[in-house]
């Protein structure tokens, strides 16, 4: 069926209506009125005021009117139908806006069929439809367009014709005339027509500018339209270009290949750099010693290799994955014969202390030498940073004859980083795991898995459950790599993990590792290992010869009492590479020759003393009791503060405590007035007082509920005006019955009251069974009371009461 908007691409000579049409029209057009047209339904053509169009009429409605229109010599209307799949509209299907048309030329086709070129000269809108007549006619108001001069029209105007201009640039092929048409047209209302009428939007939003009687309304309509085709067109054009781009630059590798092939070919080395590259993939996989299934699929992809062309994408991925394969040490070890003395020298001169894990160790080279098939342990080092975790990793390596290999599992979140990526996806890689084996180049090598404790999880997987099968003896023989796609041996690894806390780690992951504790180090061994280790490496690391820089014993000693505070040796070696810098420093200006650090030298290079022993000041007056806790990096001396108050019974707790910490105090403070008696206490005085315990350092949280035996032991302090003795610290649940219960982390908060030059510690009785945990040199240097029951605490901690001045009490508030 023919489309009254389709454009006009027959050509023929005009020719006189027929008779019989014209015979018809006659009578049909006696009575028309002067405001009346005829009109033209369009099914998708509208036409604007001022631009000209062809139509081709198919329907025999249309064609009449337009006979009759030109006997005539009158215009028409054309109008949009509101569904374009009418044949036959009737006047609801019409919009009441059209476009007052003058006929310029009617023509008949060789084929019969009716062609007419319209030119529109002003806007309509119908006021009612008239019947009688043999096509559609209607009594219209002619709407005249009035030149608005306002400057925000011709804003508008000078906006949308520079948009115009720039859609007419992006166009492939623009016609002059459609330029200059747009840059000549002064007319606000003439301009908006022209532009909509041939930009390439949808017939119902043309009949919408149609409508827009307002001129500025219509400006910034077309303007709208005009911008989002702009876009439209720019985003066309560049993926048009980026495109073409693309296909340029795989013509010219294409053809830069040929050219290579056809200069090698003429040179004698014809197509054999692809034959050398397979015949060299080939060497090696002869030469990996793979398992069999292993070598037949590896033997596969070269075959499919060997097919492809060079100038293929897949080429390289193809061969990148072949030479993964054959670099993997499916067969090298580098393990030499065990000597257990050796492997205990190399320990020893390694590390200072750590006689369990160095024992620990040892067994397991005896295990191997006795039973090289044996499945090698996964260990688990726990403790906090600085204590020599990682270097003990590699020092086991040393011990061992093994190549070392350290892979970091901080921050991973992505399970990908474990099992690798699929080869489908571009860039794959394998991950760490396998990484970490073709780095060392053995596949016996002694893998360090550092901070396990950091594993994240997000929407790519869970790594941890990854490691299950990486960590599992039982399942790693056959690991599979989602890159490899084959299995490959980790029986023989020895792999090593390390962490600061255990709480982090899933069970099922934890259960797989035998966990090995590093305490912190006290005093001495800090001062072993700076005078043996930290002190040669910062000689070296600043330009020193041992003979021109020394540092006394004493000033190592002063340095780790006052100017560190910590479990490992991290700080302690920053701090003598900083005195050692000054050192460098002088003898670099010719000032000395050789330098020698004493104690006294220290405030003018590291400044005042950062820490100092408080434990007697702070426990100096009644109701000040020190406690031990642990905490992520090792354990810590905390002070447990109380003080009494005129009031009303009330207890008063801050120190930013958890809710486990506070239920401690409040059964400290049960406990005492149970025993308030007992004590010689007046039981009267707690409904006249307020009791205020503060933990220092409000800063930091705090949780747990070993400090009960502090708090009990500050307020029995304070209300009977006996002091804490300054050299005793304490840890312990209590119970209401008065019982001491046991705690953990009994080891770091040892360590810890070591460290800090305590003499005595009270521990629960309960807790015995952790001594042999506790490092020899703390043991050596403390003296430990176990206590059942609180009256055990009372009876150590305090001090008697002859020893104690009324001047104390009256600090104290009581």
């Amino acid at each position: 069926m023919a489309l009254e908007d389709r454009e006009l691409r027959t050509s023929g000579s005009a020719a006189p209506p027929p008779p019989d049409s014209v015979e018809l029209g006659s009578a049909a057009v006696a009575a028309l009125p002067e405001d009346a047209l005829i009109l033209i339904p369009t099914r998708n053509l509208v036409l604007f005021p001022g631009t000209v169009l062809p139509i081709t009429l198919g329907r025999q409605r249309s064609v009449l009117a337009a006979q009759t229109a030109m006997r005539l010599n009158r215009t028409v209307g054309l109008v949009l139908q509101r569904d374009p799949g009418i044949d036959d509209p009737i006047p609801v299907d019409l919009h009441r806006m059209g476009t007052e048309a003058s006929l310029l030329r009617y023509v008949t086709s060789p084929d019969g069929g009716h062609h007419a070129i319209c030119q529109g000269e002003r806007r309509f809108r119908i006021l009612d439809f008239l019947d009688g007549y043999p096509f559609l006619a209607a009594r219209v108001e002619r709407i005249e367009e009035t030149e608005a001069t306002t400057t925000d029209v011709a804003a508008r105007v000078l906006n949308l014709r520079n948009q115009a201009l720039e859609v007419l640039q992006l166009l492939p092929q623009t016609p002059a005339e459609l330029v200059n048409a747009v840059q000549s047209v002064t007319s606000a209302a003439a301009l908006a027509d022209l532009i909509t009428s041939f930009m390439d939007i949808t017939p119902q939003e043309k009949e919408e500018i149609l409508e827009t009687v307002d001129i500025e309304r219509r400006l910034e309509r077309v303007s709208e339209l005009l911008a989002y085709r702009i876009e439209v067109m720019r985003l066309s054009r560049q993926i048009s270009e980026q495109t073409k781009g693309k296909i340029d630059d795989r013509q010219r590798e294409f053809l830069l290949r040929e050219q290579m092939r056809t200069i090698q070919k003429e040179l004698g080395e014809g197509e054999d750099a692809k034959a050398q590259e397979i015949a060299e993939l080939t060497k090696k996989i002869a030469e990996a010693k793979m398992p069999p299934e292993v070598e037949e699929h590896v033997k596969r992809e070269l075959a499919r290799l060997d097919r492809m062309p060079e100038a293929s994408g897949e080429y390289s991925m193809a061969r990148t994955y072949l030479e993964w394969l054959t670099e993997l040490p499916w067969s090298v070890e580098s393990g030499k014969s065990i000597d257990i003395a050796e492997a205990r020298r190399i320990l020893d001169a390694d590390h200072y202390g750590l006689r369990k894990i160095k024992r620990r160790i040892l067994e397991y080279l005896a295990i191997q030498q006795l039973n090289p098939g044996g499945r090698s342990p996964i260990l688990c080092f726990v403790g906090p940073p600085g204590v020599g975790k990682t270097s003990l990793g590699q020092s086991i390596a040393r011990a061992t004859g093994r190549k070392f290999v350290r892979v970091s599992l901080g921050g991973t979140h992505d399970e990908a980083e474990i099992r690798g990526h699929r080869r489908t996806y571009i860039g794959a890689l394998p991950g760490n795991i396998i990484q970490g084996i073709r780095r060392a180049g053995a596949r016996d090598c002694v893998m360090m898995l550092d901070e396990i404790d950091k594993l994240g999880r997000g929407i790519q997987g869970d790594p941890s459950s990854a490691l299950l099968e990486v960590l599992d003896p039982e399942q790693n023989s056959t690991f599979r790599d989602n890159y490899l796609g084959v299995p490959f041996d980790l029986s023989k690894v020895m792999f090593i993990t390390t962490a600061n806390v255990l709480d982090s780690i899933p069970g099922p992951l934890r259960d797989r590792m035998e966990v090995i504790d590093l305490p912190g180090y006290v005093e001495d061994e800090k001062f072993e290992i700076a005078r043996r280790y930290l002190v040669d490496r910062q000689l070296k690391a600043n330009g020193l010869q041992a003979g021109q820089a020394e540092n006394t014993d004493p000033a190592i000693h002063a340095i780790i009492r006052d100017y560190t505070r910590e479990a490992g040796v991290r700080q302690l070696e920053r701090e003598i590479g900083a005195v050692l810098r000054n050192a460098a420093m002088r003898i670099a200006e010719g000032t000395a020759q050789h330098v020698r650090i004493e104690p006294e030298d220290l405030k003018d290079i590291l400044g005042p003393p950062r820490f100092e022993g408080e434990v007697a000041m702070r426990t100096s007056v009644p109701g000040v009791a020190t406690g031990l806790a642990w905490t992520p990096v090792g354990g810590d001396i905390l002070f447990i503060e109380a003080t009494r108050i005129p009031g009303a019974g009330h207890l008063i707790l801050t120190g930013q405590l958890g809710e486990v910490m506070k239920e401690s105090a409040q059964a400290a403070l049960t406990l005492v007035k149970g025993r308030a008696v007992a004590l010689g206490l007046d039981p009267g005085m707690f409904e006249k007082s307020d009791i205020h315990i503060h933990v220092p350092a409000g800063a930091i949280p705090k949780d747990g509920p070993s400090a009960g035996v502090a708090m009990f032991t500050a307020l029995v302090s304070l209300l009977t005006n006996r002091t804490v003795r300054s050299d005793t610290a304490m840890t312990g649940e209590i119970s209401l019955r008065g019982l001491v219960l046991p705690v953990g982390g009994i080891k770091e908060k040892v360590v810890a009251a070591a460290r800090a030059s305590l003499s005595t510690v009270i521990l629960p009785a309960r807790n015995r069974k952790d001594y042999e945990d506790i490092p020899e040199s703390a043991r050596n240097s403390l003296h430990f009371i176990w206590a059942e029951r609180v009256e055990d605490v009372i009876e150590a901690a305090l001090e008697p009461a002859a020893q104690h001045s009324p001047a104390m009490a009256d600090v104290a508030g009581d």
